[in-house]
């Protein structure tokens, strides 16, 4: 479908975000009711320190002039990684220097200092800085530490001070999802800086998936030849001049595996690969079928959900894993692999008489316990190679091996149990630690998942269940955010979703339980946004946005408009197309104009903007007359599952949005005012219907077409029973790839009135999708 020319950035309507496949509870900001608040002695750092003195007498101003010192090689290299760190964010360009001295910069590695692993000392005063670490990494992340006090508004200027600091937990990660969506090296090593410079240290990489296979395995090529190639959905996988297939593409060869290894170690990163078994299996299928169950033949879909298609259980599909996985040890020197296990739908295994007498042949009298076998074979295999085996919560199902270390991403329960019978686990849930939902509920959200995780959310959650016994607590090695991206096209998107969120997931996992306050974590975000800038990381601008809801009074004329910002901080705004700055008036009260209205507002902190541009409302007597799909809600009854889907055209460049329930067509208006009102106009798309949802199949509901193509029905509040009007539905849109259909309406409808949109006929391959919705006046 074609672009479609629209957005104003008023929002009438709290979006409407709808259940998810899995029940996830809605979650507000509600840690820091009153905003931004520093704690006393608080400096803009983040992740907060564990221990921080200020002290009495002068601090340090750091200049390009300033001696930065380094003895051996060790302190040396983190001295060169910070000068580096310091200039991307920022600060002056300094150059390491041998000599000795005890002025300016001073790093020092002392084996003798108990300061742990990772812990490091930082002393500050009127003669210089210095860092001290009995570990390289240590000395590393008080670098980073340092380069902050540096940058974000400080003016190179160290106040007098004293920290001592460590991290609370040693599993402090992000998982990023390439099989989906594939970024390039520099987009990745772009990303390891920034962990480096919030002190994550664990990059878990997912690299193979139904929708592709990314890693190099030089003893079976077809697994890139094929395995990396798919045609996407609907324009996007066809070259506008010619219409031939447009494959979407990518790879990382073995050297640039080792490059991006390389890179991360150096910023004392281990890397972490995925090799997903025996679900998500579809790539590496289509490359070898022998692997798979069925005969029919498959290939990399640009479809999401959750696909059928498994590894066969047969012993030369185990040695293919292990081969594959023997490269994977020869290229990743981490101690931990991740064989993945999660979402394996045993449909096609139930069906298999080869599978069954296979899970005879094993004594697995499940199929449960026949994954937990190839579990156990694969643990068996990496231990004698020196590596763990780790994988999603599923892999508890059926029987764990001993070794194995847990993943849990289905809330926290996995975890809870894995810990209490003495295995490792890293938390990772979906309902706080998911990059790929949306943060706000402003319609500036690029595509993602339903429901949202805001940044208060992801700062709330806490890794030790209060639960776990105390001498089970040990288990629980950290905490990791995921970033799965299939809905994440650019690197721009992955960089609105990933930050500020990822801040929070830093500071949960460094500093102590009794250090974290949301409060005075929103108050040093600040300095970080202006580091990012320097950094070029492109965060969400969403957070810090100003949305409105509105309230009208169209026979006097009138809209009120109540302005909010997701994270309670100070609005200010103007009514008379005057630029918004930090003079103009502090919003405090709903704002009531008569129409025609225009507000300009944005959100600042200590008298700095925090949003790259203000937000402007612009209500007219014709705008109230129309909603957009973002200012719609959800139809009532069974079947909810809403998603923000992108468009499948244009091939290249910018595409819609559309907020749609797949499991259900249907839009609502809530409390239209139907007064004078003669029709709707509908203006609606068609998109590639390309979902996969395996045991949630059953929840797709449509509604039979009554006509060749279906219809447009409205109807009351509930959505159901006869429509009260109904407009046939043309076998596809016009050139500009939508339609425009009128529906008279009924005299009687008077008053303000709950309308549904619903569109009839099978979803697939194609649904429609509505764009606005305008109510006629007769």
């Amino acid at each position: 479908m074609h672009t479609r020319t629209r957005r104003t950035s008023l929002s009438l309507l709290p979006l409407a975000l709808a259940l998810s496949l899995a029940p996830l509870a809605h979650a507000t900001d509600a840690q820091a009711p009153d905003g931004p608040r520093a704690l006393p002695g608080s400096l803009p750092l983040i992740p907060a320190p564990a221990r921080l003195q200020r002290l009495e007498g002068a601090g340090y101003t750091v200049t390009s002039t300033t001696a930065l010192r380094a003895q051996g090689a060790g302190a040396q290299r983190v001295a060169g990684l910070f000068a580096t760190q310091l200039q991307h964010s920022g600060g002056p360009a300094l150059v390491v220097a041998t000599a000795r001295g005890n002025d300016g910069i001073r790093f020092v590695l002392d084996a003798t200092l108990k300061t742990g692993a990772e812990g490091y000392q930082l002393r500050s005063d009127a003669r210089g800085v210095t860092v001290l670490a009995a570990t390289e990494a240590g000395l590393f992340y008080g670098a980073a530490t340092l380069s902050q006090l540096l940058t974000g508004g400080s003016d190179g200027v160290v106040p007098a001070l004293k920290i001592d600091d460590a991290p609370r937990f040693s599993w402090r990660g992000l998982m990023l999802d390439s099989a989906r969506h594939f970024q390039s090296l520099d987009e990745i090593k772009r990303v390891l800086d920034a962990m480096a410079e919030q002190k994550l240290n664990t990059f878990h990489w997912h690299l193979t998936d139904d929708q592709g296979w990314r890693m190099e395995i030089k003893r079976y090529p077809k697994l890139t030849g094929v395995g990396s190639c798919r045609i996407p959905a609907g324009d996007g996988g066809r070259d506008p001049a010619t219409g031939a297939p447009r494959p979407y593409c990518g790879f990382y060869t073995q050297d640039q595996i080792r490059e991006v290894i390389a890179y991360a170690a150096a910023r004392h990163i281990q890397v972490i690969p995925e090799i997903d078994v025996p679900g998500h299996a579809t790539a590496a299928i289509a490359a070898y079928p022998e692997l798979g169950t069925i005969d029919t033949p498959l290939q990399p879909l640009s479809e999401w959900g959750v696909f059928p298609n498994l590894f066969n259980t047969e012993e030369s599909t185990f040695e293919f894993l292990e081969n594959v996985l023997e490269e994977v040890i020869q290229l990743f020197p981490a101690k931990y692999v991740h064989v993945g296990g999660d979402e394996a739908v045993k449909d096609q295994w139930e069906a298999s008489p080869r599978v069954q007498e296979r899970m005879r042949e094993v004594g697995a009298g499940t199929e449960n316990e026949m994954q937990a076998h190839l579990i156990k074979r694969l643990e068996k295999f990496l231990e004698q190679h020196d590596r763990r085996l780790i994988g999603w919560d599923e892999i508890l199902e059926g029987g764990l091996p001993p070794e194995a270390t847990v993943m849990s991403w289905r809330g926290t329960e996995g975890g809870l149990k894995a810990a209490s019978e003495g295995h490792d686990v890293v938390m990772s849930p979906v309902t706080d630690m998911y990059m790929d939902y949306l943060q706000t509920n402003s319609e500036n959200e690029p595509p993602g998942r339903p429901l949202t995780t805001p940044l208060g959310r992801v700062y709330g959650f806490e890794p030790v269940p209060d639960s776990l016994a105390r001498d089970k607590q040990q288990h629980i090695l950290g905490l990791q955010a995921n970033m799965f991206t299939e809905h994440t096209r650019s690197v721009a998107r992955l960089h609105h979703n990933v930050f500020p969120r990822l801040a929070a997931v830093a500071e949960t996992g460094w500093s102590p339980r009794e250090r974290r306050d949301f409060a005075d974590f929103l108050a040093r975000l600040p300095s970080q946004l202006q580091r990012w800038q320097a950094m070029g990381i492109a965060y969400a601008q969403t957070p810090f946005e100003v949305e409105a809801d509105v309230s009208d009074d169209r026979k006097a004329g009138t809209a009120t408009l109540a302005l909010r910002n997701p994270l309670n901080y100070e609005i200010r705004y103007s009514v008379d197309g005057s630029p918004v700055t930090a003079a103009s008036p502090r919003y405090t009260t709903p704002l009531t104009q008569p129409l025609p209205v225009g507000v300009q507002a944005a959100t600042f902190f200590d008298g700095q903007a925090l949003a790259k541009a203000a937000s402007r409302f612009d209500v007219t007597a014709q705008s109230l007359l129309s909603r957009t799909d973002e200012h719609l809600a959800m139809c009532p009854g069974e079947g909810k599952l809403l998603l923000r889907l992108e468009d499948d055209g244009p091939a290249d460049g910018a595409r819609a949005i559309f907020n749609v329930n797949i499991f259900n067509p249907c839009w609502l208006w809530e409390g239209a005012d139907m007064d004078g009102i003669a029709k709707l106009r509908v203006r609606a798309g068609q998109i590639p219907y390309y979902f996969q949802l395996a045991h949630d199949e059953p929840q797709r509901r449509f509604v039979p077409a009554r006509s060749a193509h279906g219809e447009m029905d409205i109807l009351n509040a509930q959505c159901d029973g006869k429509p009260l009007a109904s407009v046939p539905l043309p076998a596809t849109p016009g050139a500009d790839g939508f339609i425009t259909l009128e529906a008279a309406l009924p005299r009687s409808l008077k008053g303000h009135q709950d309308l549904c949109v619903r569109f009839t006929g099978d979803t697939r391959p194609t649904m429609w999708v509505l764009d606005t919705l305008e109510l006629v006046p007769r």
